[in-house]
């Protein structure tokens, strides 16, 4: 059996929090050690997820795309939610990095998502943000890093490529904030990962975007046993009224 089914980017980020709740890294974590979610605006959903009530979403954006590659005028805000053992701490950023060991996740979005799955990352601080912060650490120590990202943010040319060309002093004119692009690797879930994670069912990309209310859309194809993909199908569906975030910038 198969299914269509579109996903507007609410309903996206929606479906990849809950994919990332269901993740085996993060569950285990969530059961005995640390799990570090990043600020993001579908990280804003998977705090909701994880954390079992809503957030301010608008104070939980870092660096987002409008017109132009901005900040949130409200970063600074609201801290990273750390979960230790499942519980929210008040921890600060230093000893949270101090503490993370093998077994520990560390939750972090992407701008894009190139043919051979490798998240980029953009940079607009200088210091490298919070992939400054906690990608070597977590590299060095065995901490899992887990990457909700939408494949609607699919690319057809290489971020390690992009890395190389990129960066705050190299270009010239810029809509908005001059960056660079990091490579990241790690444990990647997006609509096609949830959907797995949570009904077992298969799922291909079909096509992204559309107009009015599917601007920033996601086309999937699903299929598997029967019961599952109406399972499946009927997910998305309750998905279908979730808002988005809504953001001011300061470029």
């Amino acid at each position: 059996m198969n299914a269509s089914v579109v996903l507007s980017s609410a309903a996206s980020k929606r479906l990849i929090a809950k994919g990332v709740g269901a993740h085996p890294s993060v569950r285990r974590a969530l059961g005995g050690g640390r799990v570090v979610i990043t600020r993001g605006t579908t990280n804003a959903f998977v705090a909701e997820e994880l954390c079992g009530k809503a957030i301010d979403r608008g104070a939980y954006a870092a660096g987002f795309i409008d017109q132009r590659w901005n900040v949130n005028a409200r970063v600074g805000e609201m801290e990273e939610i750390v979960l230790v053992r499942g519980k929210p701490t008040d921890e600060t950023p230093d000893k949270t990095l101090s503490s993370l060991a093998a077994g520990d996740v560390v939750i972090k979005g992407g701008n894009a998502l190139d043919p051979w799955g490798i998240v980029g990352v953009l940079l607009a601080s200088t210091t490298g943000g919070t992939v400054g912060r906690y990608v070597a650490a977590a590299a060095a120590r065995g901490v899992d890093l887990v990457i909700p990202i939408s494949v609607s943010k699919s690319i057809h040319t290489s971020v390690i490529d992009l890395s190389q060309e990129m960066g705050v002093g190299r270009i010239a004119l810029h809509d908005g904030l001059p960056c660079g692009i990091f490579p990241l690797h790690g444990q990647i879930v997006t609509e096609i990962e949830a959907l797995h994670l949570l009904c077992d069912v298969d799922a291909v990309h079909v096509t992204s975007n559309g107009v009015g209310a599917g601007r920033g859309s996601v086309s999937l194809l699903i299929y598997g046993e029967d019961a599952a993909v109406q399972a499946a199908y009927d997910l998305v569906g309750r998905l279908r009224d979730e808002v988005d975030v809504e953001l001011n910038g300061r470029a």
